[in-house]
């Protein structure tokens, strides 16, 4: 009885297979290089330059005060022998609290980077995963892969079209550079 049973399961299974093949066949499938539009599209590129602008003033400040930091260093290096102790002490003190400060700028300046070029993808983010179903819906596609796909033939892969898509799109504005807190 046992056997009869399995052989019936296994029939099932079968038949199960065989007749949702062909629905399978006629699937239509798209694969996507999400880093790729995360890298290419124009929308990335304008985040990318509006933000790259909006922190260029700081980074020049940060420059000017490593080039100032530099220029104590040297002098004191120069004049260390004609100074007296208390001087030559008080030289390295400010120094020492000079490069500090630099540093904690220097941190400071690359966390608020940071932070909003992560706030910049995330609303790319939302934009592509928008313009892909867009493509999708309108191209007929049943599946479209992107992350964790191991192989794929070219003939499936549609970050071209997609990529053409979004350059076919006005892109936005640079967002508004608001002003970070120092």
């Amino acid at each position: 009885m046992n056997r009869i049973l399995k052989s019936l399961v296994g029939g099932l299974v079968l038949s199960a297979a065989v007749v949702s093949a062909p629905a399978f066949a006629e699937m239509k499938v798209g694969v996507i290089n999400y880093q790729r539009l995360m890298a290419e599209s124009p929308q990335a590129k304008v985040a990318l330059e509006a933000i790259q602008a909006e922190f260029k003033p700081r980074e020049a400040d940060l420059q000017r005060t490593q080039g100032m930091l530099k220029g104590k260093e040297e002098k004191l290096q120069k004049d260390a022998a004609t100074m007296s102790e208390a001087q030559r002490t008080q030289a390295e003190k400010e120094l020492r609290d000079g490069a500090r400060d630099f540093t904690r700028k220097q941190q400071e300046i690359q966390d608020d980077f940071n932070a909003r070029r992560n706030e910049e993808m995330t609303k790319l983010q939302r934009v592509l995963v928008e313009e892909v179903q867009a493509y999708s819906k309108a191209q007929g596609f049943d599946l479209v892969l992107a992350d964790g796909v191991i192989y794929f033939a070219n003939s499936l892969d549609i970050t071209p079209a997609i990529l053409g898509s979004l350059t076919g799109r006005k892109a936005p504005a640079a967002p508004a550079a608001s002003k970070p807190a120092k």
